[in-house]
């Protein structure tokens, strides 16, 4: 399958999706889906501003309020993930996913879905230490402070998708932060000769997520792609070996000096790896300015060939994960404690995976349905409400029908 992948959006949907369609001329080859790493900035009308964390001079509607309106249409199947520049109330109303416009697919805080055969991952926000262990307590309208907090990551997220490598493996992952420690499985020097003020962070071990970098141990997906740091970066993530070993590896990856080409199928340097060894293949990419590395297109294979457009489909063991943790979902300041123990939690998410077949597979498919609706207004068509309130969703309030589970998003 033919994925683009491109790094921070600032919503210059128009000039990504221009540099798609030169790349694709170039190539003779068609993108199935487009995948973005963050700063997304769902921005559907001035209202939308008030949630966007930006300095007010960089407040702007952008491009995708044409997009909400329906005056353009996205050409590809196209899916992100949030980042910390974020129309948040927007997305706070699609807490579990949903369509923010036809064709363009917000993964919520986080989520395992289906795309035409591939497992694919994704967390949305940055990581803060000191909101980590919190409940989701931000309420519409923000104040300057929950303004940033919304969009950190949260343990419960984490914990939850902890528990969704347990049995089928993970494709693909997006975030927008990079997993911390990274930048030790790439070409370090070059990155630094490009970002030298980033020395002090690897210095201190504060470069990146650290809850990322879980996930990338503990998940071990085949590709990951994240964006934020504003550059072009590639490493090859050797898991469950001695580092010293690892380091030789990675040295041999840098045979050549110029890059790692991510899309190269004949990639000797794998093959120098024992297959007991899982290896993740990391990509960050920059944000979208003229000659800037911000999209890239990768040939990933799939379990089975893809004719046509791919479909997006729900993930069973996410479905199940979400029944399970749904009584620790907190919208208070505390956060209950998290069950952690595995078996515990296997045991749950197994009798959980049986009421979804029971209730969901069987009785209406997995297919995600393209159901979008206008919740706030469109630019120009009526008044939008300033600060704006919160839309009650009728795509979570799907979701929610669909897994038997009361929607906390929004509450009268």
């Amino acid at each position: 399958m033919k994925i683009a992948i491109e790094g921070c959006c600032h919503s210059e949907l128009d000039a990504i999706y221009r540099e798609l369609k030169r790349q694709e001329e170039k190539t003779q080859s068609q993108v199935d889906v487009l995948l973005i790493a963050g700063d997304f900035q769902a921005v559907r009308n001035e209202a939308d501003l008030a949630c966007l964390s930006v300095p007010e001079k960089y407040r702007k509607l952008g491009d995708f309020s044409s997009y909400y309106s329906g005056e353009k249409k996205a050409p590809v199947l196209t899916i992100f993930v949030g980042g910390n520049h974020e129309a948040s109330n927007y997305l706070w109303e699609l807490y579990y996913g949903g369509w923010v416009c036809p064709n363009i697919y917000y993964m919520g805080a986080a989520n395992i879905i289906n795309i035409g055969g591939l497992r694919v991952g994704g967390i949305s926000g940055i990581y803060k230490e000191k909101n980590y262990t919190k409940g989701h307590f931000e309420k519409v309208p923000y104040n300057m402070e929950s303004l940033k907090s919304v969009y950190h990551v949260r343990e419960f997220e984490v914990c939850k998708l902890l528990n969704t490598g347990r049995t089928k493996p993970i494709d693909i992952f997006l975030s927008h932060d990079w997993p911390r420690g990274i930048e030790k499985h790439g070409d370090l020097k070059r990155l630094l000769s490009i970002k030298p003020y980033f020395f002090n962070d690897i210095q201190n071990n504060c470069l990146g997520s650290a809850a990322n970098e879980r996930l990338m141990n503990e998940l071990q997906p085949a590709y990951w792609f994240s964006a934020h740091l504003h550059v072009k970066f590639e490493a090859i993530k050797i898991h469950n070996v001695y580092e010293n070993w690892k380091e030789n590896m990675v040295e041999m990856v840098k045979e050549n000096p110029d890059e790692i080409d991510l899309n190269d199928e004949d990639d000797k340097v794998i093959t120098k790896i024992e297959a007991s060894h899982k290896i993740t293949r990391f990509l960050a990419l920059d944000k979208c300015l003229p000659g800037r590395h911000f999209l890239e297109i990768l040939d990933i294979p799939t379990p089975h060939e893809v004719n046509e457009k791919p479909i997006l489909s729900y993930d069973v063991d996410w479905l199940a994960i979400c029944r399970v943790f749904h009584p620790y979902f907190s919208i208070e300041y505390q956060q209950p404690s998290l069950p952690w123990d595995n078996a515990y939690l296997a045991r749950e998410i197994e009798k959980e995976k049986e009421w979804v077949y029971d209730h969901i597979v069987q009785l209406h498919g997995l297919e995600i349905p393209q159901h979008f609706e206008h919740t706030a207004p469109v630019v120009g068509n009526a008044f939008s409400a300033y600060p704006p309130p919160l839309y009650n969703n009728p795509q979570t309030e799907a979701f929610c029908k669909m897994l038997g589970i009361d929607n906390k998003i929004y509450q009268t």
